[in-house]
């Protein structure tokens, strides 16, 4: 197998999330493909500055970016983030490329992420960028425990690297992300009994309730699917983030899986409910304000970019330009929370 990228990284102190969107310009393809070859030698060259700083950077690449970029063959499982209209909207929001980057510190993902915008100036904008922190022991800005039932060793990788199932792709991955906003005035209104209920575990603590006093609404409840028996999990690294003087407090939500159909019926049992109408109430309090769905390649496609072609493929034309990539700015919003 492929060497995949480092995503059962340990958990960092910092982290940096750009998505991206690329123009229009076609021509612009060779320098997208040159900057992803060249990833791990710039990973290499801002992390050598601080030895023990664990910096790392995955790259998720879009379904309509893939197409325009490499063309066939394509990610079985690939496509746009769909929006979902339940008791709350999860909304499709734009993104061509994601760099989820993590160090110990926050000044090699800095340096980092500026190095990759400034190799595309240009060519692509950033739509969305969050600078997330570890928040004490592990929490959120609800104050609980955040990843507790995240998969680890094998588990982990079993969970997120794709297999025998699309063999082309072997070693790769799925990604989904969201940014998340919480109404914390109106979340420490609730009295604390009340929120263990609505995450499924002790906010101190953070042991998680018995299953007969966890009620059918719960956060762990709707997000814990199984198949034939099986519990199907996903890899988390979801990160706090916010501005203060904004008013503004978030978890960025970012899930990992083998496939992403993993964390979409995790998501539309949250926001329509399982059975529909019985949502997971800590969306009463956070609300999704993002959405996108990447393709996580091994490292050695990344490394081989460059010489990645798509001259035979429908890609090979100039593609459309998808309502969302109408704007060039920042979409200036917020988050989610992992698995409690």
């Amino acid at each position: 197998m492929a060497t995949p990228q480092p995503i059962d990284t340990k958990l960092t102190q910092a982290a940096v999330f750009l998505v991206v969107s690329l123009n229009g310009d076609m021509s612009a393809n060779t320098q997208v493909r040159d900057l992803l070859g060249d990833l791990s030698s710039l990973v290499r060259g801002v992390g050598f500055r601080v030895p023990d700083g664990r910096l790392s950077c995955i790259t998720g690449i879009g379904s309509d970016a893939w197409d325009r970029l490499f063309g066939l063959p394509r990610p079985k499982e690939l496509h746009p983030f769909q929006e979902i209209n339940g008791v709350h909207h999860a909304p499709s929001t734009a993104g061509d490329l994601l760099f989820h980057i993590r160090a110990t510190r926050m000044d090699l993902c800095f340096e980092l992420a500026t190095a990759i915008v400034t190799r595309l100036e240009g060519v692509a904008g950033v739509v969305d960028e969050v600078h997330g922190f570890k928040y004490f022991d592990e929490r959120d800005l609800l104050g609980f425990v955040d990843g507790t039932e995240n998969p680890t060793g094998q588990a982990a990788l079993a969970s997120t690297l794709i297999g025998e199932e699309d063999p082309a792709f072997a070693g790769g991955s799925y990604v989904i992300v969201q940014k998340y906003l919480h109404d914390l005035k109106k979340w420490d209104a609730i009295h604390t009994e009340v929120q263990e209920h609505i995450i499924g575990r002790k906010k101190v603590s953070d042991i998680e309730l018995p299953d007969a006093a966890k009620p059918s609404y719960a956060h762990n409840v709707l997000t814990n699917i199984e198949e034939n028996g099986q519990q199907l999990q996903i890899v988390r690294d979801n990160m706090p983030f916010g501005e203060v003087g904004k008013g503004e407090f978030g978890t960025y939500f970012i899930g990992y899986a083998c496939s992403p159909a993993r964390t979409e019926q995790m998501l539309r049992n949250m926001f329509i409910g399982k059975p529909p109408g019985n949502y997971d109430r800590l969306l009463d309090v956070s609300t999704a304000v993002t959405g996108t769905l990447f393709f996580i390649p091994t490292g050695d496609f990344l490394d081989n970019a460059p010489n990645v072609r798509a001259e035979n493929s429908p890609a090979a034309a100039p593609a459309p330009v998808s309502p969302h990539k109408a704007g060039s700015g920042s979409l200036g919003i917020g988050s989610l929370k992992k698995d409690s």
